[in-house]
């Protein structure tokens, strides 16, 4: 039998797909079959240049030998073990590894699935910190227009992403946005940060002023939004939502998620900026997107508030079958040995000029109206077609798809995030493909 009649099935009906356009997909499947390095393969033998990183995650590229050989071992070794009242020694390792790389000031890591996951878990986290606190009415969560924090209630609801919420009701009660930050009259074209709207960090402050501080736990926010189309954060206005929230006693929460594991050339976005949040929710490349996985980290003040009244009390009614499962943390220690061992955050770091200068280089193509960047994450942002919202951004998707690399795209931004292994001549590769997919988009 042949190696494409083993791998692409006949009948598509049954797979209800997440976040796709299942009909148009059906029609005509694109299908992987295999993946190594920068490449995927397709069922019908194609390589494909990842320009993505899977969906954000596979940041050390595909198939490492060091991941793979880790979850064989401990799927030999011990399979599962429960995750409440009992441990295993990976897990403690891997939250040890990670406060090793984490921003001074995070000293503990709680263990989830997902980013969805790591989101819920600090929502709660932070309304129950504030009753451990004695601040018990500050329950109210702040997010930001065109936020995206997963797709569970608690993340779509101080999410901002009008199709993510539209059909699920009211969602959570008690939740407000603060303004997006994008400003394309002000900040087309910007190279890193751009110059214009840490003054929209105050929007904070008309809110504070609304409900008050004393009713308001946690402001969730990405440093860089990324699912949105790549909102690069305005000089200064992290600092100021720091300065804000600290100011309230109000929690402040990074969503690195996307950022985190060396996207932006640190280890977290965090570090890039230079501000501490007091808790960092993460996911996809603690493992290198090969097991779900996630954690949300938090200070040694968070933790603490916890660990309070008789010892044999539970102090956090919370957690997942999952957490710190033996296999996953397997793949999240030989994840972070891949990044020391081959200096992948320092490598993004390095090559975030060479990204930045071949996707400015794109300026000139038809119908691109504005270009973002930071670290290894890249938008290309086009003029939609007059009453078809989304189809160019689409049509340049399966036109790259067909060329031979894969990029994403929400709404009619092109985002890019190829893993961190991506070389000079593979940035070419991508950005020149897709100036060929551009010029010729109707």
């Amino acid at each position: 039998m042949s190696h494409r009649a083993v791998r692409a099935p006949n009948d598509l009906r049954a797979f209800w797909m997440p976040f796709t356009a299942n009909r148009q997909f059906k029609q005509a499947p694109r299908m992987f079959v295999a993946a190594d390095g920068m490449h995927y393969t397709t069922s019908d033998g194609r390589k494909v240049l990842d320009g993505t990183a899977g969906l954000w995650c596979c940041n050390a590229g595909h198939c490492r030998p060091r991941i793979s050989q880790a979850i064989a071992e401990q799927a030999a070794e011990m399979d599962y073990a429960p995750a409440f009242q009992m441990g295993h020694p990976k897990a403690f390792e891997l939250a040890n590894r990670l406060m090793g790389i984490a921003p001074e000031g995070m000293e503990h890591a709680f263990f989830t699935n997902s980013g969805s996951e790591s989101v819920e878990t600090a929502l709660k986290i932070a309304i129950a910190y504030q009753r451990a606190i004695g601040q018990g009415a500050r329950t109210r969560l702040i997010g930001r227009e065109r936020g995206y924090h997963g797709v569970n209630f608690g993340g779509i609801s101080v999410g901002g992403i009008v199709s993510n919420r539209k059909f699920f009701g009211t969602l959570l009660t008690g939740v407000d946005h603060m303004p997006h930050t994008h400003l394309p009259g002000r900040n087309a074209w910007s190279k890193g940060q751009p110059e214009h709207g840490a003054e929209l960090a105050d929007e904070l402050e008309r809110i504070v002023t609304l409900h008050d501080a004393s009713t308001i736990a946690a402001v969730i926010v990405e440093p860089v939004a990324g699912s949105t189309g790549v909102l690069i954060p305005p000089k200064g206005y992290l600092e100021r939502l720091r300065e804000i929230c600290t100011r309230h006693g109000i929690l402040l929460i990074f969503d690195e998620v996307i950022t985190g594991f060396g996207r932006t050339g640190a280890a977290f976005a965090a570090e890039k900026y230079g501000v501490l949040p007091d808790m960092i929710t993460c996911a996809k490349g603690l493992t290198n997107g090969v097991i779900p996985m996630g954690a949300v980290l938090t200070t040694g003040a968070i933790h603490d508030a916890f660990m309070t009244g008789p010892e044999h009390l539970i102090e956090l009614f919370h957690g997942y079958t999952y957490s710190g499962n033996p296999i996953a943390a397997a793949a999240g220690l030989a994840t972070l040995e891949v990044y020391a061992e081959e200096g992948l955050f320092e490598r993004a770091a390095k090559l975030a000029p060479v990204w930045e200068a071949a996707l400015h280089s794109l300026r000139d193509c038809p119908h691109v109206i504005d270009i973002r960047n930071e670290g290894l994450i890249g938008a290309v942002e086009l003029e939609p077609i007059a009453g078809e919202p989304t189809k160019r951004a689409f049509q340049a998707f399966l036109a790259a798809y067909d060329a031979g690399f894969l990029i994403r795209t929400t709404g009619d931004i092109i985002a890019m995030s190829p893993p961190l292994i991506i070389s000079e001549a593979q940035i070419d590769e991508l950005v020149g493909g897709l100036r060929k997919v551009l010029q010729k988009l109707a």
